[in-house]
């Protein structure tokens, strides 16, 4: 491990001195995303395996390079998980089919799964990491526990980033118990009254973890609760009564759930060719938008999938925009199967002019010359 950080940090420090950009990469897996992606690789699968875990302090440490399929076994062995349930993305993949997401990676995307609105986001569970800033300097922020932050929180600010500020090389987690008990009840709802529902049900004492609602053959609205398992099943009957509703097989919904999270789920995959996939932010309680699109909707209503031709993206744009919302280029479906999402159009949708400022301002401090996936947000930062 020390040799591979060694050899990483004096890339850097070559990459710096010649301001040669460097395309920071982990397994490889979320390489379809951003506005471009160039510069000689960076790989962290030099590091990798877990550094510390400690099940009874809900803490585990691992190296950026480590599967996140090993973190997640590692985890479940003592009955503990990420409850954030980041996707792998794994069949997205096809230059390199053997890929594995990896924990570095994870967190640069800041991408969580369905139950991202009732548990929080990746930043959320991030507690101190290690990095390489553009200076090829290895430093280390945050800690192993919750309450050590003092100043900015920059440990938190590294999720999302997308590699644009550095080399991320350890990790520190906090992790949660597998809930005791588990149930996935559906409804046949259109979009409207399903939006209507799962905010309704938002507002009660419910132990809702997850929505997702999707129009295939019949539109449907998935609600996932988990917790005690009196609470559960307590919340099945109430959530049933004079609703038309089931409650799915326990291994069916765990396997649609993980589906969704990876994007494999028919929507995802069925889409017709020349089509961009859209990462839309808005509000819990916006109502009905772009039906004229195949969507699907997690997030209790805050996230929304869109697939519409690329002719469209000032409408879905100003349709984010309009309440309050942000609309992002994320992937693309091609005659050959997904593609890039390297295009012309901006992917990310335009800061203000503050935020630019301040965005520009974190860049420079982290990576004073600009080598760390240079153009990967936008296409002069």
């Amino acid at each position: 491990m020390e040799n591979a950080l060694h050899h990483m940090i004096e890339q850097v420090r070559s990459a710096h001195s010649q301001r040669r950009p460097l395309r920071v990469c982990g397994g490889g897996t979320k390489g379809f995303y951003g506005q471009s992606v160039q510069g000689e690789v960076l790989s962290t699968q030099g590091l990798s395996g877990i550094v510390s875990y400690e099940p009874s302090e809900l803490v585990i440490t691992a190296l950026a390079g480590t599967p996140l399929p090993e973190i997640e076994d590692t985890l479940a062995q003592s009955g503990q998980y990420l409850a954030f349930e980041p996707p792998h993305f794994v069949e997205d993949n096809t230059a390199t089919p053997n890929a594995t997401s990896t924990l570095g990676g994870m967190v640069a995307a800041g991408l969580s799964g369905p139950a991202r609105a009732s548990v929080g986001a990746v930043r959320d569970f991030v507690l101190g990491l290690h990095m390489v800033n553009g200076k090829a300097e290895h430093l280390q922020f945050g800690g192993q526990v919750m309450k050590n932050v003092a100043g900015y929180d920059i440990s938190r600010l590294m999720a999302g980033s997308w590699g644009t500020l550095g080399l991320i090389t350890q990790v520190s987690l906090k992790v949660l118990p597998i809930p005791v008990a588990d149930a996935t009840l559906v409804f046949e709802l259109p979009q409207a009254l399903a939006l209507e529902q799962i905010n309704r049900w938002c507002g009660q004492p419910l132990p809702i973890n997850a929505s997702c609602w999707v129009a295939d053959d019949t539109p449907k609205l998935f609600v996932r609760l988990r917790g005690a398992q009196a609470a559960v099943e307590a919340a099945c009957v109430r959530m049933l009564k004079d609703k038309t509703g089931h409650r799915m097989d326990a291994q069916v919904a765990a396997a649609d759930w993980r589906a969704c999270a990876d994007h494999r789920l028919p929507i995802f995959a069925e889409a017709p060719a020349e089509q961009w996939l859209w990462r839309l932010s808005v509000p819990p309680t916006t109502g009905v938008m772009l039906t004229e699109y195949p969507q699907l909707i997690e997030w209790h209503g805050g996230l929304r999938w869109v697939w519409a031709p690329q002719e469209a993206a000032t409408q879905i744009r100003e349709a984010a925009a309009k309440v309050q919302g942000s609309a992002t280029v994320f992937k693309r479906q091609t005659e050959g199967g997904l593609g890039a999402a390297h295009t012309s159009i901006q992917v990310l949708q335009a800061l203000t002019p503050p935020l630019d400022h301040l965005h520009r301002q974190i860049k420079a401090a982290f990576d004073p010359v600009g080598i760390f996936n240079p153009g990967r947000l936008y296409a002069d930062l």
